[in-house]
Parts: structure tokens; C-alpha cells; sequence
């Protein structure tokens, strides 16, 4: 059985394996990053490997899961209208909501 782990990250969680690709919530460091970069993720909830659990409390201590940074980019426009009839109001604004695409590597 391959080796799992639920990790979390931008305030929510996501199950991970290795190789797996996700799309997650924008990544805030202070230094600039580009593709290619290694991310690693230190709030391990949980992890199993087939044959034992750890369950974190909350976080499980000594736990890693590093990614491979894919690409940073924005999904595609959502288009909010307000509108209210026989009053002239219309509004019509667009929001992008920018991700972070990465590449599970490793679990440890």
C-alpha cells in the first residue's frame, strides 16, 4: 500500500501521495519563488504507510511532506452581478482567485 499523509495548508486539508499534483491556495513566503522550487510542508495531520498510523495532535511531530513548485497562476474568472430592478442598479465585477500548483516528491 502506498504511503499517505493529510497535510494542511491555506486553512485547508488536503490528502496526499506520492506524485500526487494539487491545486492549492496561494502560497505566502517571503522570498519570490518560481517552478522548480521545493516546498516543504511541516503540519502533517496524519500519516500511514500500510502497516502503522500516526494520528497528530494536532500536528504529528517530525513529519514532512516536500513538493515540487509547478506553477503560480489565477483560475479562471468568476463574474459577480448585483442587479435590482426598475432601480438602475447594475454592478458587474470579475475575481481570480490566485493557486499554487505543486507536486507531492516526497513523504517522510
Amino acid at each position: 500500500m502506498a504511503k499517505i499523509a493529510i497535510i494542511e495548508t491555506g486553512g485547508k486539508q488536503y490528502l496526499v501521495a506520492q506524485d500526487t499534483v494539487l491545486k492549492i491556495e496561494k502560497l505566502t513566503l517571503k522570498t519570490p519563488r518560481k517552478a522548480g522550487d521545493v516546498i516543504e510542508f511541516d503540519k502533517v495531520l496524519l500519516t500511514d504507510d500500510g502497516a502503522k498510523t500516526e494520528i497528530g495532535a494536532p500536528y504529528v511531530k517530525g513529519a514532512t511532506v516536500k513538493a515540487e513548485l509547478i506553477e503560480e497562476s489565477r483560475h479562471q474568472t468568476v463574474t459577480v452581478i448585483k442587479y435590482r430592478q426598475k432601480s438602475r442598479y447594475f454592478k458587474k465585477r470579475g475575481h481570480r482567485q490566485p493557486y499554487a500548483k505543486i507536486k507531492i516528491t516526497s513523504l517522510s
